[in-house]
């Protein structure tokens, strides 16, 4: 494309983008409270093939139970290689070999979705920032060229992942890493910017052993302090399908903490006080409930942490409410273990507060960067 039909299509784009968006830096609309209303802080409106339901449908789903949520695709999108799998489509990472590769279109897609909505819909939702590649040093210059295209969207970035059981590998080119300047830059940005960060990053690799301390932790707390002023959010506290929780002997416990443990010592960290934790992902909640002691150890470091913690469903793209409420209702019996204010702040509070303050600061940058 030249330089003057970027121009011609582009530019008044941004015009009527900046007016639009100008428009959606209100307060965000007030829902009622009650014990199974949520806000998702972890939402896919598309999946591995870019393919997903419309932001009507969704609305739909979220009713009044779901006051507010976070909206992002899926910055990978999974090739369909016909020497792999011939006729078969694949739409998920795990349905093939072929590789994964990064999708820049998607957070043109959902600022275009989000930009249809009426003015007090699009209150509902904090779009995000997913289609830049970690290990490239230029990601970050993606990341201001989408906000200065689409002023007065976007809250943040994510969830984009470093090191992912199954995916990471997949992905063509050059490996993400937690001790690579490309997301150290990214993580300045945003610092800068105010975009809320969240970040998938497993702790540890798949099927950890027991008595070992996870691999990617020392990396990932290291990162973390390098980055006091970036609001971060570590999705799924860092476990994943067969990325376990860290188990201990009895004889080891004293050299080795357990998953619980590892989280506490982050909380009680000063170091470490910009950063919380999402509790999305059905995978992560089958650890969780898995027996009433482990109930009762989650709960109580939630309501002794409880502004800590946010809830997300991070589902992908529901086909109507059962698949999408589910990821809630797994988490009942903790959400019954729970103090009435700590359950307020994981579902809702923290979420508000969080993103509110996102909004507010992006909107501040944009006023500045964007002419």
């Amino acid at each position: 494309m030249t330089r003057t039909l970027i121009s011609r299509v582009w530019l008044p784009l941004a015009a009527v983008v900046a007016v639009v968006g100008g428009a959606t830096a209100g307060t965000a609309p007030a829902f009622a409270q009650g014990a199974d209303r949520f806000n998702d802080s972890h939402f896919h409106l598309t999946n591995y093939v870019q393919e997903g339901i419309g932001l009507r449908q969704f609305l739909a789903i979220m009713g009044e139970r779901v006051g507010r949520s976070t909206l992002f695709g899926i910055p990978l999108q999974q090739q369909w290689s016909w020497p792999n799998s011939g006729e078969f489509a694949p739409t998920y990472y795990l349905h093939t070999d072929a590789p994964l590769y990064y999708y820049s279109f998607t957070d043109a897609y959902i600022a275009t979705a989000y930009l249809a909505l009426p003015e007090a819909d699009r209150r509902r939702f904090d779009p995000m920032i997913t289609g830049f590649n970690p290990a490239d040093m230029y990601a970050v210059d993606h990341i201001k060229r989408v906000l200065r295209t689409f002023p007065g969207v976007f809250s943040g970035i994510g969830e984009f992942s470093i090191h992912k059981e199954f995916v990471s590998s997949k992905i063509a080119g050059e490996t993400a890493s937690l001790i690579n300047p490309a997301l150290d830059r990214i993580l300045e940005f945003a610092a800068e910017s105010g975009l809320v960060v969240i970040v998938h990053n497993d702790i540890d690799m798949p099927f950890g052993k027991v008595d070992t301390d996870p691999v990617y932790l020392t990396q990932a707390r290291a990162l973390l302090k390098r980055h006091p002023k970036a609001t971060i959010i570590w999705a799924h506290t860092g476990l994943g399908r067969i990325v376990r929780p860290v188990q201990v002997t009895a004889d080891a416990a004293e050299r080795h903490p357990n998953h619980l443990q590892i989280l506490e010592s982050m909380l009680t960290d000063p170091a470490l006080a910009h950063v919380s934790f999402d509790i999305s992902w059905d995978e992560v909640a089958k650890y969780a409930v898995s027996s009433p002691e482990v109930v009762a150890r989650v709960a109580d470091l939630f309501n002794r942490y409880p502004d800590r913690f946010l809830f997300g469903t991070d589902t992908v793209a529901p086909s109507g409410p059962q698949p999408y409420y589910a990821v809630f209702d797994l988490w009942e019996p903790v959400w019954k273990a729970l103090a009435p204010d700590a359950s307020r702040r994981i579902r809702q509070g923290n979420y508000e507060r969080i993103f509110d303050e996102g909004r507010r600061r992006v909107r501040a940058w944009e006023q500045t960067a964007v002419k």
